[in-house]
């Protein structure tokens, strides 16, 4: 089974709140930009999304992490029957206990968490994509399925008729746009880590958009940037944030209290994408990485469009 480092700080008892409190300390370690936004959510929703934030990078380290070399089909398989115990009510191991409580505060299915398991199967069989059309599939799988899961938690607003005589309320899942927002840090994380995925052989730039640009995996491998590797790196940048476009328009329909984290969740991962561009597109020696000054700096603009738009 799986096992992720342990925090500093682990409570020794197997309670709900120590659970939690396992999940708070793994996503603040390891995705600071994103525990960042959590913080700016009322307790039980960020709670609960630290629970699904574990569950997935749990997950993803079956495949990524430092054991990944053992990971089978057949691990992947067992990982499945673990999911359906915990939304069976039965938690396997400590962070799942969270998760379990989690289920029965808000309605996730299960549907995106085993599509989040077959993306671990594609990478497990592929190093190589053909087309955007096939990213696009494990982008959904691996990070789309994120946007879902969230949306249950994070709730949608109810939008009351204009008329008078219009008594009855409708809500809007902006389904898509969470899709949407998962796509577009997905591909965020592809181009911020070019170089750490060529050192493990391989490649989730679209094989057509190297071939597209004139530029090889030879040159790929050797970290070369020339201006055939900026323009081909422009042109991902700016399909990456077509996908926040999208998904930007989703967060009015989102309960209130959800909106300003999401809104800051977004501006602080598309930041990302303009410090790749800073460094002038060299991402086999730089990692980009936003500032914690101007992470502070979106909080109040963030706040602003959660108000306006």
């Amino acid at each position: 089974m799986l096992q992720l480092p342990k925090p500093e700080k682990t409570c020794s008892q197997p309670s709900v709140e120590s659970a939690y409190e396992y999940c708070r300390q793994i996503t603040a370690e390891y995705s600071k930009t994103f525990y960042l936004g959590t913080l700016l959510m009322p307790k039980a929703k960020r709670q609960a999304i630290w629970a699904i934030y574990v569950w997935c990078r749990r997950t993803d380290q079956l495949v990524d992490g430092p054991e990944a070399e053992l990971t089978t089909i057949e691990t992947l398989d067992q990982w499945e029957k673990n999911l359906e115990s915990i939304f069976a009510g039965s938690p396997l191991e400590h962070p799942d206990i969270a998760l379990v409580d989690t289920l029965q505060r808000f309605p996730l299915d299960i549907q995106p968490f085993r599509d989040m398991i077959a993306g671990q199967r594609m990478d497990l069989k592929r190093d190589r994509y053909e087309t955007f059309d096939d990213l696009y599939l494990y982008c959904y799988r691996v990070a789309g399925t994120v946007g879902l899961m969230s949306n249950a938690v994070l709730g949608v607003e109810p939008v009351i008729g204009s008329s008078p005589w219009q008594k009855n309320q409708t809500l809007h899942e902006p389904t898509q746009e969470a899709i949407a927002l998962g796509i577009a840090n997905q591909l965020t994380n592809i181009l911020r880590d070019v170089g750490e995925d060529t050192e493990r052989g391989r490649i989730y730039l679209p094989l057509e958009d190297l071939r597209a640009f004139n530029y090889s995996e030879e040159e790929l491998f050797n970290g070369v940037i020339n201006e055939n590797w900026r323009q081909l790196m422009q042109f991902q940048i700016e399909r990456a944030r077509e996908f926040y476009t999208q998904a930007e328009r989703g967060i009015r329909d989102l309960s209130r209290d959800s909106r300003w984290p999401v809104w800051t969740a977004l501006m602080l991962y598309q930041g990302i994408l303009d410090v790749i561009e800073r460094n002038q597109y060299d991402v086999f020696n730089q990692r980009a990485y936003v500032p914690k000054p101007k992470k502070f700096f979106y909080l109040p603009v963030a706040w602003l469009r959660s108000q306006a738009l």
